[in-house]
Parts: C-alpha cells; sequence; structure tokens
C-alpha cells in the first residue's frame, strides 16, 4: 500500500480513484503547523531556530497520516505545485520524522498541475525528491514576515494607540494607497483647450483634423492655456485654405496577449469580471480541483499560482484545432506562438493558466458551473484561445494638412482593421479611460488636393487627478515594483480591509485615517522598510534562495540587525514627538484650509486653543491644546462644514412602512434607524454602518440605508435540513448562517444578492474545511462522571483546551498530552474547580487544611470557559502596591494580534 498526501479532501477523493487500489490519499486540510502567535517563535539569537506549532485539527490529521503510513511501502507527497505546497510537504515530513513511523518506508515527491487522470498517472511516473532551495525560501518568507509583524506591530502598539499591525508586504502595499490619495488631494486641476477642424475632400468625404502646429512651433498640450487662446486661433483657421501636405499609409500588427498568470488573471477578473482577486482565486481553486463530468471528477484548469506564461505543446496544439474548427484557417498562424515569462527569477513557473482540455467549449461546460465559474472559465478559455491566434492586420494613415495663407498645421490619424485575427475572440480590457488619438477611417487623399472647411470647434478641458487603485490596477503596480509575490496578492490586500485600513468606493481603495496614520508613521521612523526599491530588492533576494544562489539564513542576518537598531530607536521616542511629527506630515488632511484663510488649527470651541492630534485607548483624534479645561474633540476628519462627518439627519421615507429613515451618532459611531420610537420602550430598528459596506454617515443615501435595514435576509429554505438561511453583515464581515454555523461571504455586495444554491455551496465548503456551530467544540468524550453519571469532556476552548461537566469549566494545564489525559485527571481538575467557585463544600480535613493557603478564586470568562490557569512561581511574591501595579499594567501589551503577510 502506498500513502499519498495532498491538500483538499475534494482532491483526495478524485486522486484516489485515478489511482486505484493499492493506494491510499489522505488530506492534509492545507498547513498542518504554524509559527504560534507569540513572542519566541523564531529566535534570531539562536540562528533563526523556528518554533512550529500544530493545532488540534492538525493533529488529528497528522495522527491518521502516521496511522497509515505505519506499514506502508511508500509514502508519496503530492501537496500543490509551488512554494506553499513544498513547505506542507517538508512540515508532514517533519511530524513523521518525530513520531518515527517512516522506518522502511520510501518518500518520494509528485507535483499535479492539473486533476486530470491522464496528468495523474503522468505525473506519478515522474517522482523527485523534495525541493530544499524552495523550502528554503519559505522559511526565510515565513521567519522575515514573523520577524517584522512580532516585532514592529508593539511599536506601533505603544506609539501610536489604536493601531493595529504592521507587515512586510502589507505596510508598503498600503503606502502605495495613501500615496495615490495625498497625490489626489494635492491635485490642482489646469485649464487647457484642444481644437478640431472638419474638413471634406474633393468628393465631400468627411474626416477630422486636430490642430498640432502654429507659426511654425509644435504645439504641446497646455499651449491653448484659455478661451481667448483658443478663439483666436479658431478665426485664424476659419479664414485659411487648407491642402493636403502628405499621406503616409503604413501596415502594422498587434500580437494576442500571452496565457494568464496568476497577477495578469486577477487583474483582467477585476476589469471585466468585478471579482475581487480573493474571489477570483477561490474560484480558480474550485475549477483546479475539479467538478463532476460524465460520472468522473475532473479538473478544468491547470494550476492557478504560477508566474509563468508557456503551455504545453500538447496544449498548443489542441489550440490550434479548436481554433481551426471554430473560427476556419485563416486565423491560425502559420507557426506556433510560444511565450516565455519575462519576470525575473519566475519562481515556481510552471504553466501558464488555461483549460486542462480546450475543446471543452464554454457553451458545453457552463452547464455544470455556476454563474461566476462559468464566467472565470470562459476568461480563460478565451484568454488561452486567443493567444495561440492569427494577429489582427490593421492599416495606420496619417494625413498632414497646411494652410495656404498661415503657418497653421493640421493632424488626421485614423487606423483600419484589414484582419480582426484574435480580437474575434478576445480584447484585454483597460483599467483607466486613456485618450485615444486615432480618428478611425479616413477618406482616401493625395499630396496637394485641396479640402473643405466645414467647421471648427475649440473644447476646454481640465487635468484630473490620477484614478484611486482598483484591485487590478494595485496589483499591477505592486507587480511592476517588484513588492510581493502574485500568489500572496489576494491575502494581502484582504489583510488591508480586514484591519479597516482601507474601504472600497465603486471598486477603488480609500485610505481609512487610521491606514493614514500607520503609513505616515512608519515613513517617518521606519523610512527604509517601506520603501518601495528596498522591498523589491529583498523580494530579489529571496528569489535568489529559492534559486540556490543565496543562504536564507544571511539574508535574514543582514535584515535583521539594521531592523532591531531602528526599533530601539523608535521605542525611545516620546509620544508627543511621534504626534508632533504626524501633525507636521498629515497637516493638509486633518487641518485642511479654510476658505476664508483664518487658521485652521485654531480651536473652535475656546479663544486661544490650538488643535492638534491626540491618541487615545481607541486610536487617534484631534482635541484641544487647552485640555481640560477646553474638552473639544473631533474625528480626524472633518465634513464640508468643518465639522465631524456624522449627525442625526433624515435620509427619507421608506415606502413599506411610511416611517424616516435617519441617520443617527451613537455612543460606537454612526447607524441607522427606521422610525421614532412612539411609546417608551419602543426599539425602532437599527443597524450599523460598517466602514467595509462603502458609505459614510454623510454619503449614504436612502437606497443603501434600506438595504441595510433589510438584514438579516432570508435567502431560503436549506434543502437537507429545511431550516432558514439567513445573510448578514457581523463583526468578521458578511456572512450565511444556517442551524448556528457560520460562513462568510465575498463581499457586502453579496450578502443582498446571494441565492440559494450559491449560500448551500458556501456552507457545505464551511462544513469540508472543518466548520462548525458557534462555540466550544468536544475534542474527546472522556466518560460519565462516577457521581453524577453525566459525560465528561475536553473542549477547544479559545484560550485553550479545559475540560467540562455540566456546567463546571475547568481549565487543562498547558503541556498536557491530550491523548494521554484520563477520566480521572479530568474529574480531580472538576472537583478542584468545583472548591473554588463554591459549588461543591470542602470536607472537613480539606476545610482544615485549606485555612492555611487559602485558594485564590479565579477569574471566569464571559463564554463561560475557565482561564488559563498560571504558570506556577518558584517563590512567594508579596503583593503589588498601587503604583507598582499602575507601573505593571502601563507595560501590558495591547491584546492585538500582530498579524504577518
Amino acid at each position: 500500500m502506498d500513502v499519498v498526501i495532498v491538500e483538499s479532501p475534494s482532491k483526495a477523493k478524485t486522486i484516489n480513484k485515478y489511482l486505484g487500489k493499492g493506494f491510499k490519499v489522505l488530506a492534509s486540510y492545507g498547513h498542518v503547523r504554524d509559527l504560534p502567535s507569540k513572542d519566541g517563535s523564531v529566535q534570531p539569537d539562536h540562528d533563526f531556530e523556528m518554533a512550529w506549532d500544530v493545532d488540534p485539527k492538525s493533529q488529528k490529521r497528522l495522527n491518521d497520516i502516521a496511522a497509515a503510513v505505519k506499514g506502508a511501502d511508500k509514502l508519496i507527497l503530492a501537496t500543490d505545485p509551488d512554494r506553499e505546497g513544498e513547505a506542507i510537504s517538508w512540515h508532514v515530513l517533519e511530524v513523521l520524522n518525530k513520531k518515527k513511523v517512516l522506518k522502511d518506508v520510501k518518500v518520494e515527491r509528485v507535483v499535479f498541475n492539473a486533476i486530470t487522470k491522464t496528468s495523474v498517472l503522468q505525473a506519478m511516473q515522474n517522482p523527485r525528491g523534495l525541493d530544499k532551495e524552495l523550502i528554503d525560501a519559505y522559511l526565510a518568507r515565513r521567519a522575515l514576515d514573523y520577524l517584522v509583524g512580532f516585532t514592529l506591530s508593539p511599536v506601533l502598539w505603544r506609539k501610536l494607540p489604536g493601531a493595529r499591525s504592521a507587515g512586510r508586504v502589507q505596510s508598503v502595499a498600503l503606502r502605495l494607497i495613501c500615496d495615490r490619495e495625498f497625490e489626489i488631494e494635492a491635485f490642482r486641476a489646469q485649464e487647457y483647450w484642444t481644437i478640431k477642424t472638419d474638413l471634406k475632400t474633393g468628393s465631400g468625404a468627411p474626416f477630422t483634423a486636430r490642430i498640432v502646429n502654429l507659426d511654425g512651433k509644435k504645439l504641446d498640450k497646455f499651449d491653448i492655456p484659455d478661451k481667448a487662446t483658443a478663439d483666436e486661433i479658431v478665426a485664424r483657421i476659419k479664414s485659411s485654405h487648407f491642402r493636403v501636405k502628405s499621406v503616409e499609409s503604413k501596415p502594422t500588427k498587434r500580437n494576442p496577449y500571452p496565457p494568464f498568470t496568476t497577477s495578469t488573471l486577477q487583474q483582467e477578473a477585476s476589469r471585466k469580471l468585478g471579482f475581487s482577486a480573493s474571489r477570483t482565486m477561490q474560484l480558480a481553486q474550485r475549477l483546479y480541483e475539479g467538478l463532476d463530468i460524465d460520472g468522473e471528477t475532473t479538473g478544468l484548469i491547470t494550476y492557478m499560482r504560477t508566474d509563468g506564461v508557456q503551455i504545453a505543446d500538447e496544449a498548443i496544439a489542441q489550440a490550434r484545432t479548436v481554433i481551426n474548427n471554430e473560427f476556419g484557417e485563416a486565423y491560425v498562424p502559420s507557426t506556433a506562438r510560444i511565450y516565455k515569462t519575462k519576470a525575473k527569477n519566475a519562481q515556481e513557473a510552471h504553466e501558464a493558466i488555461r483549460p486542462t482540455d480546450l475543446s471543452r467549449l464554454p457553451s458545453k461546460v457552463g452547464k455544470i458551473l455556476d454563474d461566476d465559474q462559468r464566467r472565470l472559465y470562459e476568461l480563460i478559455w478565451n484568454r488561452t484561445i486567443a493567444s495561440q491566434m492569427e494577429s489582427v492586420q490593421l492599416e495606420r494613415t496619417t494625413i498632414e494638412i497646411e494652410a495656404d495663407e498661415q503657418q497653421i498645421g493640421l493632424r488626421a490619424t485614423g487606423s483600419v482593421i484589414i484582419f480582426d485575427g484574435f480580437l474575434r475572440l478576445y480584447q484585454e480590457g483597460r483599467d483607466d479611460d486613456a485618450e485615444d488619438d486615432d480618428d478611425g477611417r479616413l477618406p482616401k487623399v493625395a499630396s496637394g488636393d485641396k479640402l473643405g472647411l466645414h467647421e471648427t470647434r475649440a473644447d476646454q478641458h481640465f487635468t484630473e487627478p490620477p484614478p484611486r487603485f482598483s484591485e487590478a490596477t494595485l496589483v499591477k503596480r505592486m507587480e511592476e515594483l517588484g513588492i510581493g509575490r502574485p500568489s500572496t496578492y489576494a491575502s494581502t490586500l484582504q489583510t488591508l480591509r480586514d484591519r479597516t485600513y482601507v474601504t472600497m468606493d465603486k471598486g477603488r481603495f480609500i485610505p481609512d485615517d487610521k491606514g493614514r496614520l500607520v503609513t505616515a508613521f512608519l515613513e517617518n521612523f521606519f523610512t527604509r522598510y517601506v520603501q518601495y526599491d528596498f522591498t523589491a530588492d529583498l523580494e530579489e533576494k529571496l528569489d535568489k534562495v529559492s534559486a540556490g544562489e543565496l543562504d536564507w539564513k544571511q539574508v535574514l542576518r543582514e535584515f535583521w540587525m539594521p531592523f532591531t537598531q531602528e526599533v530601539a530607536s523608535a521605542m525611545e521616542l516620546r509620544i508627543t514627538e511621534v504626534l508632533d511629527r504626524l501633525n507636521d506630515v498629515l497637516g493638509p488632511h486633518v487641518f485642511p484650509a479654510k476658505e476664508d484663510g483664518s487658521d485652521p488649527r485654531k480651536c473652535p470651541a475656546c479663544e486661544d486653543g490650538r488643535i492638534s492630534l491626540k491618541v487615545g485607548r481607541f486610536g487617534a483624534f484631534v482635541g484641544c491644546s487647552n485640555y481640560p479645561e477646553c474638552k473639544y474633540t473631533r474625528q480626524l476628519t472633518v465634513g464640508a462644514d468643518g465639522e465631524d462627518a456624522t449627525g442625526d439627519r433624515t435620509l427619507g421615507v421608506d415606502p413599506d412602512t411610511d416611517k424616516p429613515v435617519l441617520v443617527k451618532k451613537g455612543r460606537f459611531g454612526p447607524y441607522i434607524q427606521l422610525g421614532e420610537p412612539e411609546e417608551k420602550g419602543d426599539k425602532p430598528k437599527r443597524s450599523g454602518l460598517p466602514k467595509a459596506f462603502g458609505a459614510t454617515a454623510a454619503d449614504i443615501t436612502l437606497e443603501q440605508a434600506l438595504k441595510l435595514l433589510s438584514l438579516p435576509r432570508e435567502v431560503g429554505l436549506h434543502p437537507e435540513t429545511g431550516l432558514m438561511i439567513t445573510a448578514g453583515i457581523g463583526r468578521f464581515g458578511p456572512f450565511v448562517l444556517h442551524d448556528s454555523v457560520y460562513a462568510n461571504l465575498d463581499s457586502i455586495d453579496e450578502v443582498f444578492t446571494v441565492g440559494l444554491n450559491r449560500a448551500v455551496d458556501v456552507l457545505a465548503e464551511k462544513k469540508a474545511r472543518g466548520g462548525k456551530p458557534r462555540g466550544p467544540k468536544a475534542l474527546r468524550e472522556l466518560g460519565n462522571h462516577h457521581e453524577t453519571g453525566k459525560p465528561v469532556q475536553i473542549m477547544d476552548g479559545k484560550y485553550g483546551p479545559y475540560v467540562k461537566h455540566e456546567k463546571i469549566n475547568a481549565t487543562i494545564p498547558e503541556g498536557t498530552d491530550l491523548e494521554k489525559f484520563t477520566l480521572e485527571e479530568a474529574v480531580a481538575l472538576i472537583e478542584t474547580r468545583e472548591l473554588q467557585t463554591g459549588k461543591k463544600k470542602p470536607a472537613r480535613k480539606k476545610a482544615a487544611a485549606k485555612k492555611k493557603a487559602p485558594a485564590k478564586k479565579p477569574a471566569t470568562r464571559k463564554d463561560g470557559e475557565a482561564k488559563p490557569a498560571p504558570k506556577k512561581a518558584t517563590a512567594k511574591k508579596a503583593p503589588a502596591t498601587k503604583s507598582a501595579s499602575r507601573k505593571s499594567a502601563s507595560k501590558a501589551k495591547p491584546k492585538t494580534t500582530a498579524t504577518a503577510d
């Protein structure tokens, strides 16, 4: 028997069918170990030794794998074909070696670029060993992300209360968004004019030309700055006679785009389908793992995390056949197109993302896919086929025109598509509108031909600020700068949303005040580590590690020494120093200039106070320098009237109830309310205003408010249980709920549109990943209590495992082996807990003993679990004095998790 390890359970079932008898395929369910979220998981002083932790769920799966490997002939590690997949295989192997179950078991590594029977069987015939360089690159990245997150985040917590976390890639991506917002705010529109003239040939054929030369000088964009200048030029054109100076026609070609990489797929899915990067990757994962086709689960696309643009020879041959059958021989180029990756050291370069079988046309496969899956598959299929189609053939024509009487030069340009080539199937989307000087098809003219003047017009224009980043343009910019890697972009952008550092408005990133504060702090006190060049250079070094050109620990040493020095310097800063610097940097944003020219920092509540940034327990705000005499405060941003952009106002009337819909300001921020209470004790329907919703109290519309008040929304009855599925927005974002099980949705918009089929799928996926109802889960049933006959269980609590019996919860000491933990040990903990809480009276002897050392009653958490037991002290300590306890409290870290990218 050979044991095969893959990542997902659905893939395990499929591959087991392909391989047949003699193989047992098990799933690791992704990563099985990770660095614990606490200090000391990476130890720079011990040559960057890393302490890995296995969570209870993974422990059970590893136990199952270990049991299967005992007595097996071979262990085949077949996790995903990228750096993370290689790391998972390494982790599984490390755990199995520690368990000493691999004696006389041969270990091999295989990779499946596609989940089809042919691809899987071919891969099994080509095993290899683990890629040490790829594992080293993973270790270096994981250590760097941990060290940055868990070293830099505490600095933020102390010097900038309210900040959540910092990360190696996350913080640089946030800087890109904030820098763009500063550009927009600093932008000043500039007026300019263009002049176009409608002309006619001798035969009456019309066309349009624009002015390009005047009095022997080439005109630039801003050379016609106002209406007076434009009117003067228009008058001169109207008084002139024109003829053709020259005609130039050139045949040109446009070649098709290469097949998709991870980055280009995310960009194009954002432009054309409106998908977020994370949504795109979720759908691609499903298409890769496969769906049931003719009774057999088959993967529809190749692996979706790749930098490569090349595709296999057999796929090229199949594409050419499909093109010939669907579009005709004219659309098949004489030679196959071979694409090469331009990215530096395209890490883990596999094939581009393509359909596994190009003969599966979207029209045929669409019947077994949901709408979003179908649209993404069609996009991938179109791009792949178009990449092997004939080029577009165009004729580009330029007509230069001159005036007989004056030095005025006009120009008309146009192009004609002679053969549409790949454009018959596919046209790449554009991120933002760009100026196009092409005037389309032009009439036939010859040099010296006289032209008739029909009309001349001048158009006023104003320059526009650079657009905010969409997901597509941000991913493109990060890739251009070499920041991070495309496989991590989706999670990086999601982290920025989860930390509420950014909000989305019409698909564009807007930095939140919290995000701008963090960025300003890092730019001023950790300048080097949010510089684009530094981050890109570090990525290049990590790529060299994966190529075997650099030692991963040497990369860490070079990074760590100067980084710790900057951290030490920042920790010595006083908060007043930090705020003074941020007042200067963020001044134009926090204290915008007033129309009357008065001092924007003068306190509106007192005569001589100045407002400035302050920090409190819940983050930054603006307050008066005369505090506590003057208690004026406001949020960082202000509305058009100079006050907080929140407040009570009526949006309109709900058409169903005829009650007013109000925006109100509450203790915890703005909220929406339907009507006012009619009697004492009435509670009108209310809804919070989630930042991710994309509307603020100042600009929310009646339609948006009614949407929020409609939540939670009933989606439909679950086909299996008959229970209602609802959709809503919670603390952790949009969700669907069924029978106490919550499953996240991809966007706020989906809460209002999700249908029953999609909701059932999302809940099923959550269940497959180990989804559970809210509340602690039983890890083990130990048996029944000898006194009550009621069950005693080991529960998986928020703060660690604990024992539960009826209403008594008792913490299990740290380090206890849960597999060997007995019922007797559990009962002893329960009885101790009962004595401590007074729910059980002690025996007389025990009571006498207790008088000598009374037990301290431990605090109980709100969820009913006992808090983790403190570590035993080696010696008694004197009770803390008031001043001492204050001092220790001031040093305590906020309960915020530092998250690495």
